[in-house]
This record gives C-alpha cells, sequence and structure tokens, in this order.
C-alpha cells in the first residue's frame, strides 16, 4: 500500500554512486533535513535520462535551501549510478537500493517483470522524518520540475500544519 503524507518515512541505508569512497546514506543521519527523493526506473534509459538532465538546472528550484537534499534512487548498481552520473552530469546523488528492499518499503517497486526495476515516482520526506509528498507518476512519462517544486513548497506548507496542530516541531 503507498504511503502517505503523515506517515513516518521507513529508514533506509544505501551506498550511493560515490563508489571511490564506498559512502552510504542512512535516512534517520538526515534528520532536521528536508529530503526529496526521486525514484525512477533505471540508469541511462531515454526518460530517465533526459528528467536527469533537466532537473540538475533547476536544482534550486526544487531544493529551495541549504536544508533540501534531493537523491535519486533505483535498483542500479553503484558502479551503474557513477557512469550514469559522471556522463550526464547529475548535479545530486544517486542511491543504490540493489537489495529493493526500500523500493518496496517505499511501494516504489515496479516488480520483476518486465525490468526488475523502481516506479517513477517522488518522496518529499520533512525534517520531522515523515511523509509530506508522495507521488507515483507513469513510468514512460518524465516529471517535470514545476512538479517537483511545487511538491517541496507542500512538504513546508504540511510541516507547518502539523506544528500549529501539536503534531510536531518543524526544526
Amino acid at each position: 500500500m503507498p504511503l502517505k503524507p503523515g506517515d513516518t518515512a521507513p529508514e533506509f541505508d544505501l551506498f550511493t554512486d560515490d563508489v571511490t569512497n564506498k559512502a552510504k546514506v542512512r535516512l534517520s543521519s538526515l534528520r532536521g533535513k528536508k529530503v526529496v527523493l526521486l525514484f525512477y526506473p533505471m540508469d541511462f534509459s531515454p526518460v530517465c535520462t533526459a528528467e536527469h538532465c533537466a532537473f540538475g538546472p533547476e536544482l534550486g528550484r526544487i531544493a529551495a535551501d541549504a536544508d533540501t537534499l534531493v537523491f535519486g534512487v533505483s535498483c542500479d548498481s553503484p558502479y551503474s549510478h557513477n557512469a550514469f552520473r559522471k556522463q550526464y552530469n547529475i548535479a545530486y546523488p544517486l542511491l543504490s537500493d540493489s537489495t529493493r528492499k526500500m523500493a518496496k518499503a517505499y511501494d516504489m517497486w515496479a516488480g520483476e517483470e518486465p525490468y526488475n526495476c523502481t516506479k517513477r515516482g517522488t518522496v518529499v520526506i520533512g525534517r520531522d522524518g515523515r511523509i509530506t509528498h508522495y507521488h507515483e507518476q507513469p513510468m514512460r512519462e518524465a516529471r517535470s520540475v514545476d512538479d517537483l517544486s511545487a511538491a517541496a513548497v507542500t512538504a513546508d506548507i504540511a510541516e507547518e500544519q502539523r506544528a500549529n496542530e501539536g503534531g510536531g516541531s518543524v526544526h
């Protein structure tokens, strides 16, 4: 079942495309930051490549402040991510969910057939570790920068509402 705004974001601990340092990202270490997860089916595919190439120059609209972190997420290996990110100069880290555990926990797993990959979707996690935005995009349709920017703004509004209702602090 898809996650919904207000749900606690499932923990993850994934390798990034930084294969030299074997860098990892753990969600719990990002508490206090807003996290934008851009799930996508696979490196080097036409729609995914077009998306990431469009998002990079507009990253300031998606992550409007220093407290917002953006990550691409797919089931490809860190080595594939490293080559993809270098070839297309992708402006944010790519997380490797090679076990598919995160994709399944976030209901972004498309299944083994036909491509054994993640769905295309966006999840925004608030500074308090709760989901503020969840959207699945049709696999063959690219997301727009305008939609991602609106999702990030919606996340701020949701956090403010929760804080005002006594459901948690923003910081």
